[in-house]
């Protein structure tokens, strides 16, 4: 066990009202130092628009509550990049990544009969391949004596049970489980707990007033989830008395109907 404040690499922490930012403030609170990964072009592609001041804001909070924190902008599509995002975060951040968080995504709603090769394989590219090639380097880097905490060495991934009409989102969603098992199987060695979140439906600014309605009939704590709570789970995981639970898929109230 080190003094210091470990060092979690979070992405897709773009948009103010995303989870992955509710992530990196809940962390920031609870004593870790951050590496916050996002993609500008994605939320302009996406939402219409990026959140220019997002970055700004999240790294502002971050601060306040303590935190020392690295800007690491990288296109995740991009292998050579997301092969290289954990070395370049300890370059840039002085510090051994001790937990990585995988808020990121690609999201395109398709179902199978417009879904295009090329969709299905940037779904792919981003929501397996770039963290298979971020747990590969964060592994590396351990069994190579990396001074992370061996009390917070932790993986966390956002996943959804989501597939219908969102095809490519949802296969990809269901190849990132079975990565992180895996992870929670093979990193044993080097004391890291893997586990995924599904928190449902998340009120990140999607959710109209009618599908708000429909979501609260059919959850038995009768609301939405929130970044909030995902971030609060998040920040159990990745705490000391989170490191026993391991290869588990979490789901939250919002996964089932009340009725």
């Amino acid at each position: 066990m080190t003094t210091h404040r470990p060092l979690a690499l979070v992405t897709g922490v773009g948009r103010r009202a995303g989870i992955g930012a509710a992530i990196a403030t809940r962390l920031a609170s609870d004593g870790w130092d951050l590496a916050l990964s996002w993609w500008g072009p994605y939320d302009e592609r996406v939402y219409g628009a990026a959140d220019p001041e997002g970055v700004d804001a999240v790294v502002a909070e971050c601060r306040a509550a303590g935190a020392a924190v690295t800007r690491l902008p990288v296109d995740l599509a991009d292998a050579t990049q997301a092969a290289a995002l954990v070395e370049r975060a300890e370059a840039e951040a002085g510090a051994a990544v001790a937990a990585v968080v995988f808020s990121h995504c690609e999201s395109v709603d398709s179902d199978f009969a417009s879904t295009t090769v090329e969709s299905f394989d940037q779904h792919l590219a981003v929501n397996v391949r770039a963290p298979f090639l971020i747990v590969q380097a964060y592994a590396r880097r351990l069994r190579e004596g990396a001074d992370a905490p061996l009390d917070r060495r932790r993986i966390v991934a956002l996943t959804s049970d989501h597939v219908g009409y969102n095809l490519p989102y949802g296969t990809s969603k269901g190849a990132l489980d079975r990565l992180i098992v895996g992870a929670a199987i093979e990193l044993g060695d080097v004391q890291v707990s893997a586990n995924a979140i599904n928190p449902g439906p998340n009120d990140t600014g999607w959710i109209t007033d009618d599908l708000r309605r429909a979501l609260v009939e059919q959850t038995p704590l009768g609301r939405v989830s929130t970044p909030r709570d995902t971030a609060a789970l998040v920040g159990f995981l990745c705490g000391r008395d989170g490191g026993w639970v391991n290869g588990q898929l979490l789901k939250t109230d919002g996964g089932f109907s009340a009725k």
